[in-house]
């Protein structure tokens, strides 16, 4: 090896050196700012405490209720048709009025009908003075026949006279009768109480038993039933909240509009459009969807539900007496389950909770809390063990809402 050759190798393995060293003073001084970013993290937080929101774990009874969709059905739905042929001659209702059973609605021209009728009630007139006539000649036949003066083969005849014109007054009744039901379907009148449709045939036209477009359709509106469809899963239940409440008139249900509540309504409970109770629970299982069917019936006093609507029926099973409970927003989920923060002087503390059951308002905790604990439901996710927290004016004056 030369000496020119051993130069150049020795600053070669110098340049490595240092490469080497560079990158290992790199990698301290990375190391030195990210623990410098954690303790002044650490630093910051406990200058600056987190905001956050609390309410207090309370007793309370909370219904245990399943949810499903439901269509609007109107009690009655009538098509009002003629029951007999002529021309219209009047309307007595309004589109969109409220109308009750009895109450004429419209007349069809009677004339033809009531000469029917009064021909019938002739012919009656006409057949019973044979029938007295006969009697009387019969009687006087069996008078003598008795004594021999005619032949009993007469006195049969004219019994048999007799029983014939008998027969014939009651054909002409049966004719008074047909005559008389004929007369009175020219006024037709409302079957049920309800609201009248839009009138489909204006007076003056002539309308026949068969027409198939009706004057009008009435529906009953008060009460209204509403149809609606549950898992099959939940038949249980759904079987023993109906027997439970079978004294009281049948198991409770809500009616709620399908959009959640009014427009604007910001994290408030949907209104409900109203209250009613299950009526019917079908006899059998759709095995095309696995559902049950059930029918349920509302007073309606506001005519919030209208036929062949949509609406979310909630079905109250049971009422769980005295459980602890806390808004679902204080509910936190981790990988050893669910826990919330709760707070003792202003620092969170982490506790892991048992969830029995919850909806978009309140959570069933029945272990690891008690009544009166203050548990934060907004900010959570920025909090550890031991977090110094500062709870909002604003939010704590919220409903629901409590300073620690």
């Amino acid at each position: 090896m030369t000496q020119r050759s051993f130069w150049r190798r020795t600053r070669s393995l110098a340049v490595i050196l240092l490469v080497i060293l560079a990158v290992l003073a790199a990698i301290f001084g990375l190391v030195k700012l990210r623990s410098g970013h954690k303790v002044s993290g650490k630093h910051d937080a406990d200058a600056a405490p987190i905001p956050v929101a609390t309410a207090q774990a309370k007793v309370a009874d909370v219904p245990l209720t399943i949810d499903g969709i439901g269509t609007v059905q109107a009690l009655n739905t009538v098509n009002i048709k003629p029951m007999v042929d002529g021309p219209l001659t009047e309307i007595h209702f309004r589109e969109g009025q409220d109308v009750h059973q009895g109450e004429v609605l419209a007349r069809i021209d009677q004339r033809t009908y009531q000469a029917a009728y009064d021909q019938a009630v002739a012919k009656k007139a006409q057949d019973e003075a044979t029938l007295s006539n006969a009697q009387r000649d019969l009687a006087r036949y069996d008078k003598l026949a008795k004594t021999q003066y005619t032949t009993a083969q007469q006195f049969d005849t004219q019994r048999a006279t007799v029983a014939q014109t008998e027969a014939l007054v009651r054909q002409d009744q049966a004719q008074i009768d047909t005559a008389r039901t004929n007369l009175s379907y020219t006024t037709i009148v409302a079957p049920v109480d309800g609201r009248v449709g839009i009138r489909q045939v204006d007076i003056g036209n002539l309308v026949h038993g068969s027409d198939a477009t009706p004057l009008t359709v009435l529906t009953t509106l008060r009460p209204i039933s509403v149809v609606f469809t549950l898992p099959q899963q939940t038949l249980p239940d759904v079987v023993t909240a109906i027997e439970a409440a079978r004294g009281e008139g049948g198991a409770v249900v809500e009616a709620l509009p399908q959009d959640g509540g009014d427009p604007g309504d910001t994290g408030a409970a949907p209104k409900v459009l109203d209250r009613g109770r299950v009526s019917v629970l079908d006899n059998q299982v759709d095995q095309n969807t696995g559902t049950i069917k059930l029918k349920a019936l509302f007073a309606n006093p506001a005519l919030r539900l209208w036929p062949g609507a949509f609406v979310n029926i909630r079905l109250f099973l049971r009422v769980d007496r005295s459980v602890v409970t806390v808004p679902t927003g204080a509910i936190q989920r981790g990988p050893q389950g669910a826990f919330v923060f709760t707070l003792d002087h202003d620092v969170a503390s982490r506790h892991p909770v048992v969830v029995a059951r919850q909806d978009e308002q309140v959570a069933v905790v029945s272990g690891g809390l008690q009544m009166g604990q203050v548990v934060v439901t907004d900010g959570a996710s920025r909090l550890t063990e031991g977090t110094h927290v500062h709870v909002l004016p604003a939010l704590a004056g919220a409903p629901g809402a409590e300073k620690g």
